[in-house]
This record gives structure tokens, C-alpha cells and sequence, in this order.
């Protein structure tokens, strides 16, 4: 996966805890939030950056929609907001069944304009990154919601502390990151889980992978289907078959990961208090 000419670059290190990297095409430019800071920021390819929002209510995990619009998980509000291009926010999504969620934590935009996303309890559990508050749906489920009709589902309930995701190039599966052994030592996941889709529900999950060194956080998938998924000390590349093919090595704790550039082959990492890239020989 790697080129000849590939080599990390750290691009900027303005956050407490950077997360949630999307890339905008219109703007030549990523967003990423601090979560702890409770801002985003824009990181333009000519060097320049920018507060993209502060405060962003705890933002999380973001996610392009068609119209060029970004979507948005907030632990402060816990809920989905959007950002359209001009720029205005709106909450789209914040309970089911008049019950609040725990802390939206990120999120995958498909084909159809339906937004999946997970939903831990790490806004809820203090103040650093969201507001300490009692868990009203008692569970960490996986979401689907339609803006069309605004109708929402439970997609999965088997995940103890679900987190990144993504789907496969057609669509046809959902892998979802399980980071429980976070909280629970013993027992807990640092798996990656993978769902068949069935419209706007999912089939039974089966464990696709372990990760280690740490946990499985955020991660993102290229044109073939390869995972790139964040761990301890940078990120794992893993076939469709689950197969290891390697890893990029990066000095901060890596947090979630995306393509983007002009030509899709330019992987964002975001880890610790940074944004990095590196150039390699696949797109997204």
C-alpha cells in the first residue's frame, strides 16, 4: 500500500484530542474536531489552518454528505447535527423514543442518504468531552437514521462500546470498531466486527479481526476494500479477508483515519494532537 516516495507528514498539532477527519473536495481542505477543545478546525492543502467551529459541542466523528453538507457527532448535544455550505447548523437527530442518546461518537453517510452511527457513553461518563449525565436508553446501540423521513431504527445491539465504522465498497457489509476492553479489562473487545447490510437493517455480526497493540477507534476503507484501522501506535492495513498486510507506523496514539486529496490518495490520520498524511499507492 505503501509508494517509494511515501513518508508521514505531520501537518499540524492544534488539538487536545483530534478526531473525526472528513474530506471536503470543494474546499481542497480536511476537517477534523478536537473533541477535549470543544472546536474543529480546517486544514487547507496550501498549509493554511483554520477554527472551522467553536465551540462544536464536543464534536466527534464527521461524515460528507452528497449535497457537500457535513454531518456531525456531538456528545455535548448528544445528538447529529449538520453544517450546509453556507455554513448554517441544524440538529437533525437526538433521541429515539423521546429517550436522549448517550454521546454520538462517529459516523458513515451510504449511498442512499441514510446516516449510520454509534453511540458509546464516553460524553456522558465526565466533563472532558461532553457533560457528565445518566444514560437514558441503557445500551450502546448502532443507528439508522433517513433525513428524508426523518425515521430512525436500532441497525445492531450486540456491540458493548461501538465506535468507528465504515462500509465495504458496495455497500454490502458494515464493519463496526468494538473498543470495550477500554472498560471493561477482562472481558471487554478491541475488535472489529463486520455486519451484512440488508437495506436499512443489518444481518448477524461475526468478529473480522482483533487489534492490538490497543484497540480498534476510527478507521476508513480504500477502493478494494482494504481496511485502514487505527491501533495504539498507528494504523493496521487489513485485507477484505482479514488478512494483516501491514502497518503505518505513527508517534501519537491514532484516532481515526480518512482519504482524501485530489486524486483519493492521501490518507488523513488524526492521532493525539495532530493531523498527519501520507501519500500511498491505493484511494478511497
Amino acid at each position: 500500500m505503501l509508494a517509494a516516495d511515501s513518508q508521514l507528514e505531520c501537518l499540524c498539532s492544534p488539538a487536545l484530542w483530534a478526531e473525526g477527519p472528513v474530506w471536503l473536495p470543494q474546499e481542497n481542505a480536511v476537517v477534523f474536531s478536537d473533541v477535549k477543545g470543544n472546536r474543529m478546525f480546517r486544514w487547507c492543502r496550501d498549509g493554511e489552518l483554520s477554527l472551522y467551529r467553536s465551540p462544536s459541542n464536543f464534536a466527534n466523528g464527521n461524515a460528507r454528505m452528497a449535497n457537500g453538507s457535513i454531518v456531525s457527532c456531538e456528545h455535548g448535544r448528544r445528538g447529529i447535527s449538520q453544517t450546509d455550505i453556507q455554513g448554517n447548523i441544524s440538529l437533525l437527530v437526538d433521541r429515539i423514543d423521546g429517550k436522549r442518546f448517550n454521546s454520538p461518537n462517529d459516523i458513515v453517510v451510504k449511498s442512499d442518504g441514510t446516516l449510520w452511527f454509534t453511540d458509546p457513553p464516553y460524553g456522558i461518563t465526565g466533563d472532558d468531552e461532553g457533560y457528565k449525565s445518566e444514560s437514558q436508553v441503557i445500551g450502546c446501540y448502532l443507528y439508522c437514521f433517513d433525513p428524508k423521513d426523518s425515521s430512525l431504527r436500532i441497525a445492531a445491539c450486540d456491540l458493548q462500546r461501538p465506535n468507528g465504522l465504515a462500509f465495504s465498497p458496495d455497500e454490502q457489509l458494515l464493519y463496526v470498531a468494538d473498543m470495550s476492553i477500554v472498560d471493561f479489562p477482562t472481558l471487554g473487545r478491541r475488535q472489529l466486527r463486520v455486519y451484512p447490510v440488508k437495506g436499512l437493517q443489518l444481518g448477524d455480526g461475526r468478529i473480522f479481526a482483533e487489534v492490538t497493540p490497543g484497540f480498534p477507534d476510527g478507521f476508513c476503507v480504500d477502493h478494494i476494500g482494504n481496511l485502514f484501522c487505527s491501533c495504539a501506535d498507528g494504523v493496521l492495513i487489513f485485507t477484505p479477508q482479514a488478512v494483516l498486510l501491514g502497518k503505518i507506523s505513527v508517534p501519537e496514539r491514532v484516532s481515526n483515519c480518512t482519504f482524501g486529496g485530489p486524486n483519493g490518495d492521501e490518507l488523513y490520520i488524526t492521532a493525539g494532537t495532530s493531523l498527519y498524511r501520507i501519500k500511498l499507492n491505493t484511494y478511497g
